[in-house]
């Protein structure tokens, strides 16, 4: 397996759990993150701990250009991107009239528009070559609208509905697509969000490594869409079942005290 897996939010939770799955199997990697000291940190971890090479890049995808800047330094590079992996997003919470414009923004130009960019980019050359694998970490919020989180809801429906539609187009060029649709995960998410913590969410928390272990299991089967946990799997079911008056209600109560 010469080609590199690309992963983006790399430097913690699911994302780092997922390098740590493609270092396991002897597969290089390109991690992005925002900060370049902990880049440089795993860099040497994974070369020393699983002699696979590493090439690390701090960009921040909400700033223009970021993406293709970082398209061009990999291709500068000649590094063959087989495995990409687009998991770096964030979420806000509060009433939309509440929130912040600039963060809104910054959200759909992270969690939307950098992936769809990192896909367009990376993905084609892939179907050429007849072989890849990405995975578009979306969440179990892409099901149902998401009162005082409606922004972050509607980009992961995005990434979902995106990803199930790439895994139609490409399933037949030899690239699979696959979705990850976690719920609630133990990572800094919640504290990034301003998110209160509610029972309901701490009690059905996994921990991130759980969450990329099946994700990375459901990528290589070519799953389209991957949901970890076991009540977590009914949520979808029901959205699909219940009226939307009922959905959309249930998903505000979960996020109060």
């Amino acid at each position: 397996m010469e080609g590199y897996a690309l992963i983006t939010g790399a430097t913690s939770g699911i994302g780092l759990e997922l390098a740590l799955n493609f270092a396991k199997d002897g597969i290089s990697l390109i991690l992005v993150a925002r900060g370049e000291e902990k880049l440089k940190e795993l860099k040497s971890r994974f070369e020393t701990d699983y002699a696979v090479d590493v090439r690390v890049y701090a960009k921040d995808l909400t700033k223009d250009k970021a993406a293709e800047e970082l398209y061009e330094a990999i291709m500068e590079e000649g590094l063959q991107v087989d495995y990409l992996v687009n998991n770096a997003g964030f979420g806000s919470f509060g009433r939309l009239v509440d929130t912040d414009l600039s963060v809104e923004k910054d959200l759909v130009k992270l969690n939307v528009l950098s992936l769809l960019e990192m896909n367009k980019r990376f993905v084609k050359p892939m179907a050429e070559r007849g072989y890849g694998y990405v995975l578009n970490v979306a969440s179990l919020a892409a099901f149902m609208p998401g009162p005082v989180m409606a922004n972050y809801y509607a980009s992961k429906a995005y990434v979902l509905s995106l990803s199930e539609a790439m895994h139609e187009e490409l399933k037949h060029q030899g690239v699979k697509v696959s979705a990850l649709c976690p719920g609630p995960v133990k990572t800094g998410f919640q504290e990034r969000a301003k998110m209160q913590k509610t029972p309901a969410s701490k009690a059905f928390m996994m921990e991130a490594k759980a969450v990329a272990d099946i994700g990375y299991l459901g990528m290589w089967r070519g799953k389209a869409v991957v949901v970890p946990g076991t009540f977590e799997k009914v949520i979808p079911v029901l959205t699909r079942l219940l009226p939307r008056s009922l959905v959309r209600k249930a998903a505000f109560l979960s996020q109060q005290e």
